[in-house]
């Protein structure tokens, strides 16, 4: 089988941390299973090389990305480089560059995983977000004027394109078909007239295209309220760019917390590489520290292991998370432990190993 090429990008506070257990188990893998086959290859690119090169990444940078099969990306972010220089210059770059249009994040509530709400059973929380990420509100389409004026006035654009929402949703309910669950999409037409709306319509269409899948659709405070009071009732959910974004961090806080929240960028036609990450931040406040949780950056490398074929290896990582959570033995502060980011890598290495 071919060696699977993947370029790491650590970059900034913890990601360098979180990132080398997830490769630590990834090369694990390549141990017990000859067949799973992977090579590594590190860029120093983030916030740390802005600040000496002025740029996140090298010009150069996407056509060198291009000839790999994935990205392994650790975090992005630093108080030294204002958010929407460090974020269009790497994270965004790589996303629309690559056209990885479809972001799956998964919220599930993993046996042994705390939850804060209360009355909640594990099976209820068992939901994927398939969120649009390529256009949408984050197109970074807009207009600054008169600036400094009295007057002055900013224009942020949303752009949604029919190709756009139809690929998008195809992907959602294929997805629902293969794997007999439900969509439900979520947007805001009541009040986005034109965006929203048009979102709808679209939605309409192309779910007659898929009879044989049960659809549903919520404006998003009323999602927002449902994730919180009945989250049994999502499955497949299907939503724009800055939807997507803010309910997958809920979807976080009901299923863990960020450190057990994975992210994977996907170009379904394989045309570029796809990108997979953990999606809380940096943390700077905590780099170097050895307390960052890595179970989310080794969940992505278990998408990442779906991705390529590997569903046996990909179930047997979430697996070995699983036991780890329920033995509470070797954890980290974040989950009430007291293991280093380290440890925790190298107790899901010895689970998969038995």
């Amino acid at each position: 089988m071919n060696e699977k090429k993947i370029a790491v990008i650590a970059g900034d506070g913890i990601g360098p941390e979180v990132i080398g257990e997830g490769v630590k188990v990834i090369k694990e893998i390549g141990k017990l299973d000859p067949s799973v086959r992977f090579s590594f290859t590190d860029f120093p690119w983030g916030c740390d090389y802005y600040l000496k090169t002025g740029e996140m990444m090298p010009e150069d940078g996407m056509e060198t990305l291009s000839k790999y099969d994935a990205i392994y990306l650790g975090a992005v972010g630093s108080p030294k480089v204002p958010d929407h220089i460090s974020l269009w210059g790497l994270l965004l770059k790589i996303r629309k560059g690559f056209d990885e249009y479809v972001n799956l994040r998964p919220v599930k509530l993993l046996d042994g995983a705390p939850c804060p709400l209360a009355g909640i059973d594990r099976k209820d929380i068992d939901m994927v977000f398939v969120r649009e990420n390529s256009e949408g509100e984050y197109a970074g389409a807009g207009a600054h004027l008169f600036e400094g004026r009295p007057n002055e006035v900013v224009l942020q654009t949303g752009v949604f394109s029919r190709i756009g929402c139809e690929r998008i949703m195809r992907y959602a309910f294929s997805l629902a078909r293969k794997e007999h669950k439900s969509v439900t999409s979520v947007s805001k037409g009541n009040a986005l007239n034109y965006s929203m709306v048009f979102w709808d319509q679209i939605f309409k269409e192309i779910s007659k295209e898929y009879p044989d899948v049960e659809t549903h659709s919520l404006l998003v405070d009323a999602a927002s309220m449902f994730m919180v009071k009945q989250p049994k009732r999502f499955q497949v959910i299907v939503t724009s760019n800055l939807f997507g974004d803010i309910l997958t961090d809920l979807g976080a806080a009901i299923s863990g917390g960020m450190g057990l929240a994975a992210g994977a960028n996907i170009n379904p036609e394989r045309k570029y590489p796809s990108m997979f990450e953990p999606i809380h931040g940096s943390a700077p406040d905590i780099a170097g520290q050895q307390k960052a949780n890595p179970l989310a950056s080794i969940w992505s490398a278990s998408q990442m292991l779906d991705f390529f074929g590997y569903e046996k290896w990909g179930k047997r990582v979430i697996e070995a998370i699983e036991k780890a959570l329920v033995e509470k033995k070797v954890l980290t502060p974040d989950l009430g432990g007291h293991a280093k980011t380290s440890e925790v890598g190298d107790e899901i290495v010895r689970l998969l190993a038995k």
